[in-house]
């Protein structure tokens, strides 16, 4: 591994390289926040891929992407004399301090969950007070992930269940209710009652220390690997997957299961 001045040096050699690049390459030179901010969602996206994947190669590839991005939007503020990646570093170091007062303060905390709870806290205190629990979930947030964040947000400020076992009624409620809104034949009241029963299963998941974006991530996951099995076997045998029964589908999808 590197020594610390080895990696100051490495940050040093990239940022050259854009200010190099944002003069003379004519592609860099044009970026702008607005063009730059697909891409990087992109690069997220990806990251967070290589993470699942957990190839490290991946990983380092996709997080020195994801550091670009965070390097060009430095440099445009340089540009337009707002900030830096000093700035930007600077105030990252003070608000990590700002927030973890139990190593660099004198709060006292037992464990995770309450380094968890003060963070929120904190997190408010830093808008005067005057900032909605919830406002600090991103709007454009995937569905399932602002409800996980949402729930969480509640939680840390007491609005959560006494204990997990309790979440299993509501789940169980939510559940009844998609069944009569689908006897009704409402659309409009079957997509709101399932939407009603995600979330409680959200929270279920939740309680239970289960970030659910990974759990379906993972279902979806060995879902792909199973069904690739089937259409694979089907291939096998001179046949297309359409050609094959539900009889016969199922008997592959359960061999896949088998398969380690």
């Amino acid at each position: 591994m590197h020594t610390r001045q080895e990696k100051i040096e490495a940050l040093g050699r990239i940022i050259d390289t854009l200010d190099i690049l944002r003069v003379k390459c004519p592609w860099d030179a044009k970026q702008t926040n607005e063009s730059l901010r697909p891409n990087t969602i992109e690069e997220v996206y990806e990251l967070a891929q290589a993470l699942i994947e957990g190839k490290d190669s991946e990983i380092k590839k996709e997080l020195g992407d994801v550091l670009l991005h965070v390097l060009f939007y430095s440099k445009i503020g340089e540009e337009k004399e707002a900030f830096d990646i000093a700035d930007v570093a600077d105030a990252l170091n003070s608000k990590l301090i700002f927030r973890h007062p139990h190593v660099f303060g004198e709060t006292h905390v037992e464990n995770a969950e309450e380094v968890t709870q003060n963070w929120e806290q904190l997190k408010l205190k830093e808008k005067d007070g005057n900032r909605s629990v919830l406002a600090g979930v991103p709007a454009a947030l995937p569905a399932l992930v602002k409800a996980f964040r949402v729930q969480e947000k509640a939680a840390n400020v007491g609005f959560d269940w006494e204990n997990p076992e309790q979440v299993w009624s509501k789940v169980s409620e939510e559940t009844a209710e998609v069944a009569e809104a689908i006897k009704s034949g409402n659309k409009a009241d079957i997509e709101e009652e399932f939407g009603d029963l995600i979330f409680s299963v959200v929270n279920a998941a939740r309680l239970y220390g289960v970030n659910p974006e990974n759990a379906l991530e993972h279902t979806n996951r060995k879902f792909i690997s199973r069904f690739n099995h089937v259409e694979e076997a089907a291939k096998n045998q001179g046949r297309n997957i359409r050609e094959l029964s539900l009889e016969e589908m199922d008997a592959l999808w359960n061999e896949a299961k088998n398969l380690k």
